[in-house]
């Protein structure tokens, strides 16, 4: 760990961690992780990428378990990397992110798995055009 920095009274604790990562401006680092993640990561052919949502434990306000966060998520199964993600609305679901999500991604010559959610055909269509 010496060369990653002067840790000779220890690394930091959980706490001072947690109140350095909550000072991030969510949406400046989703504006310069989606470029930096295009630019790292190359899907390779016939790469599979699974699309499934979450919910974060504990994530709810106290005494209000209804503003849980739910997050989206596209995997690459192959090089083991989440390639983006994206909140869901509040009162929302799966439905209305999805999109936004896949609209972010080059994923041009992938095979995109979705879960049971979008077996209906008018959720497919949309997707179906492009070239993934």
């Amino acid at each position: 760990m010496t060369d990653c920095g002067d840790f000779s009274h220890g690394i930091p604790v959980h706490d001072t961690i947690a109140r350095l990562v909550c000072r991030i401006d969510p949406q400046a680092f989703h504006q310069r992780f989606i470029p930096w993640m295009q630019a790292t990561e190359k899907l390779t052919d016939k790469e599979v990428v699974a699309v499934d949502g979450k919910t974060l434990r504990r994530s709810y306000k106290r005494g209000d378990r209804q503003s849980t966060l739910h997050m989206i998520s596209a995997f690459a199964t192959k090089n083991s990397v989440v390639l983006g993600q994206r909140r869901t609305a509040e009162k929302s679901n799966e439905i209305t992110a999805v999109p936004e999500l896949l609209e972010l991604l080059e994923l041009e010559g992938a095979k995109v798995t979705l879960d049971a959610m979008w077996l209906p055909k008018a959720n497919c269509e949309d997707h179906s055009k492009k070239e993934s």
